[in-house]
């Protein structure tokens, strides 16, 4: 399928609407398949940032606490 859509986009004033239609529909599900992914890592990233920052906290704590 990737291959038919690389050559409709490729040839677009040669194709019909038919074919036009059947790139934008696969381009359209690519694109909101991207966004969701894109999406779940940005929370995934976020989530790692948090954690990160309340270890980092507390590492700083103890070593304070410490003298160090």
């Amino acid at each position: 399928m990737r291959e038919k859509v690389l050559d409709i986009i490729n040839n677009y004033k040669d194709k019909s609407n038919q074919d036009l239609m059947t790139a934008m529909d696969f381009l359209n599900q690519d694109f909101e398949s991207t966004k969701k992914k894109l999406f779940e890592l940005s929370t995934y990233l976020d989530g790692l940032e948090v954690t990160y920052n309340t270890l980092l906290k507390e590492f700083k704590k103890r070593n304070i606490e410490n003298g160090k």
